[in-house]
């Protein structure tokens, strides 16, 4: 099942597509997905929609942690230097960098390092504290797209990350959230971003250094993982700081990330007005 968040007409809500329509399922009781997979989906619509009506808003809004997993693939390591650990890179994105399927990344005024950074998320459905790598992957709701946009001078300023991964309009979050059953190992998906329709990413999940029931096994052990949580697990080799010359995200660019099983989020880029 394909799980959408959007607004229309002043409200948001959320819903499953079905073809080119919603199948609305928010209430005043159940008003956003971060609570359906809380409380339950609920079982019957409330109305439908048509797909062209509506404007998407991230998967998840309001989630109430997003962790991002930095170095994740050997090729990415290798091509930053930094040497190989015994743990996952863990740092944090704010929920309000967040935009959705079509809506404009942005190049902040403060630098013209803009750089891609095409990723699978994981979205928590089921609570847990200490979580095993075995049950690991029971606590996942789905699946999206993610593109963990960085500014790159600003990410480099110290060794802490947060400052160059939380400008505003940065983080791209879509289109949907395709529902864990419909893909039972996220292993065999594979994650490719373009920009401007040219390749400059692709890998498969399983080349992850820190598999995704490892991720979740070791922040689970520091702090509660809630539905509606969102981990961004880490970016394939090929990023734009790393090229010769580099390859930044510009005004006027488009970027993809096109994840195999869940479908592709496209984002323009523009100027920080």
């Amino acid at each position: 099942m394909k799980l959408v968040s959007f607004s229309i007409e002043g409200r948001s809500g959320f819903g499953a597509i079905e073809g080119d329509e919603i199948r609305e399922l928010s209430s005043p009781d159940v008003p956003d997905l971060k609570t359906a997979l809380a409380v339950g989906l609920p079982a019957g619509s409330v109305r439908t929609l048509r797909l062209a009506d509506i404007t998407l808003a991230p998967p998840i809004p309001n989630p109430g942690k997003i962790f991002c997993v930095g170095l994740n693939y050997v090729e990415h390591r290798e091509e930053t230097g930094r040497a190989a650990t015994a743990h996952p890179t863990i740092f944090t994105r704010f929920a309000d960098t967040q935009v959705a399927h079509g809506a404009p990344l942005i190049v902040p005024r403060e630098s013209e390092k803009f750089d891609f950074e095409g990723e699978l998320a994981v979205i928590i459905g089921k609570p847990g504290r200490r979580i095993s790598e075995a049950d690991a992957l029971s606590h996942v709701a789905g699946y999206a797209c993610y593109n963990d946009g960085s500014v790159r001078d600003w990410q480099n300023h110290t060794a802490q990350f947060t400052p160059g991964k939380n400008f505003p309009g940065t983080g791209g979050f879509g289109p949907w959230m395709v529902t864990a059953d419909e893909l039972p190992d996220p292993a065999v998906m594979s994650v490719t971003t373009r920009l401007n329709g040219q390749v400059v990413q692709h890998a498969p999940v399983s080349d992850m250094i820190f598999p995704i029931p490892k991720v979740i096994a070791y922040l689970s052990a520091f702090t509660m993982l809630s539905p509606g949580d969102v981990i961004s697990t880490g970016t394939p080799g090929g990023v734009g700081a790393k090229r010769n010359p580099p390859l930044w995200m510009k005004p006027g660019d488009v970027v993809e990330v096109d994840i195999s099983g869940i479908g592709v989020l496209r984002n323009p880029v523009i100027a920080d007005r």
